[in-house]
């Protein structure tokens, strides 16, 4: 009998914060800054066990909804900007520069992100790859595809996608 393929989807209450942000367009163009509540859907693709399982996901789910707790009511700084220097004042915060502006944000307000700009592609990218990580867990549970999608609000969504090598 043929391997059984199956997609679970995650898209609990829980998997949800609040952050605030801004867009930068050019070197000379961003957006005001401004907040979402932004919500989190995850998709496991795989083959189903002899017990009928794709995976125990519940400790996935719960990474999931500890970075959201994580990001939750902070504002995000991209710290790979080609537009935007980022330095620390003499007490720790953070001071950001961009196009002769200086913008600074106390250091218990920000999370910067391993990321060029702080958009839903790069949200979606970065939260994906933490849950992926080295894939072993993945490859362990029979998973072969993982989506992550990040809404800033209805209708808005973007989504980063993994497939294993088989």
């Amino acid at each position: 009998m043929a391997p059984r393929t199956t997609t679970l989807e995650l898209h609990k209450e829980e998997m949800k914060f609040s952050a605030g942000h801004f867009t930068i367009f050019s070197a000379t163009h961003r957006e005001n800054l401004h907040g979402h509540n932004f919500s989190v859907y995850v998709a496991l693709t795989g083959e189903v066990s002899d017990d009928g399982l794709l995976s125990d996901y519940g400790p996935l789910k719960q990474a999931i909804i500890a970075r959201c707790k994580a990001w939750n009511e902070t504002f995000f700084l991209p710290g790979h900007s080609k537009h935007l220097r980022l330095e620390r004042d003499e007490k720790g915060n953070h001071v950001a520069h961009f196009n002769g502006e200086e913008l600074r944000f106390l250091q218990r307000d920000v999370t910067v992100l391993p990321v060029a700009n702080v958009s839903l592609e790069e949200l979606a990218r970065v939260f994906g790859e933490e849950l992926v990580g080295d894939g072993s867990a993945m490859a362990r549970d029979h998973i072969t595809g993982l989506v992550v999608k990040c809404a800033s609000g209805p209708g808005q969504w973007a989504s980063w996608e993994w497939k294993r090598d088989v």
